[in-house]
């Protein structure tokens, strides 16, 4: 059983999590959350391949974090495919991917182009199918796998100027209900988070704006990015093997 102790806010230093072995593939892993979580499995013995389309951004990741990684677009089957490839190639195995890349084209409905919906899709929606799918064979054939995709609380609720990442967010809802059924058979769990951490996003909102923002958050704050992590290692786990098609709220109750 994993053994989880009392954790200070902003800090999972106090939660102890066993991987040693597993190989994990977290995607968008050049910064953000997509970083805290290639940091968390890192220190629990896994063997990590942060996955990012920025070079630069990859390249700081891996000197400060110390995982492996692979420059790709998960839009691009082939990209997806290669790096899955290499990981079978360097570990023998695959145990958990966690779906977290993403990108930000916002404007209202009416100020939307063809490429600002196209991209968001392509990468949200897009790199968590062909990822998955990419997956799913060799999940298959071990009879074991964990896929955890990072939703939004604006693909439930919808948000002013986002409706090409609403859409995109919704879609991996509605996704990871259907593998969760199509994949349960093979010893595979497919479940999602939908945080509200303090990322870029958050970052470039005026600081009067994100406090009325943090004073409707039944917590009072943002979530440091390091705090996604507990709840993504724990449906990770060997230990959540009857949780599947869930999504869990980690945001402060702002969903409540």
């Amino acid at each position: 059983m994993a053994e989880i102790t009392t954790v200070a806010s902003q800090n999972t230093s106090n939660v102890s999590f066993d991987f040693a072995g597993q190989t994990v593939i977290v995607t968008g892993g050049g910064r953000g959350i997509g970083l805290e979580l290639g940091r968390f499995f890192h220190e629990a013995d896994a063997t990590v391949y942060l996955v990012d389309a920025d070079a630069d951004a990859l390249a700081e990741a891996v000197a400060e974090v110390g995982c492996r990684s692979a420059v790709a677009d998960v839009s691009d089957t082939a990209s997806v495919q290669a790096v899955v490839e290499k990981a079978i190639s360097e570990t023998g195995r695959i145990d958990v991917l966690v779906n977290n890349a993403g990108v930000l084209r916002d404007r209202v409905l009416w100020k939307l182009t063809d490429d600002d919906y196209e991209q968001v899709m392509a990468v949200h929606a897009g790199g968590t199918f062909r990822f998955t799918r990419a997956c799913v064979p060799h999940f298959r054939e071990r009879g074991y796998g964990r896929v955890i995709n990072v939703t939004s609380y604006t693909g439930l609720r919808g948000n002013p100027g986002q409706a090409n990442y609403a859409m995109a967010k919704a879609g991996i809802i509605g996704f990871t209900k259907t593998a969760a059924k199509e994949l349960a058979r093979f010893g595979v769990t497919v479940n999602a988070i939908s945080p509200n951490a303090e990322t870029r996003m958050i970052a470039s909102i005026p600081e009067d704006k994100k406090a009325e923002l943090a004073s409707q958050i039944p917590i009072g704050r943002f979530a440091d990015p390091s705090e996604m992590a507990v709840a993504v290692a724990f449906l990770a786990s060997a230990d959540a093997g009857y949780i599947t098609g869930t999504v869990l709220p980690v945001d402060g109750g702002i969903s409540i």
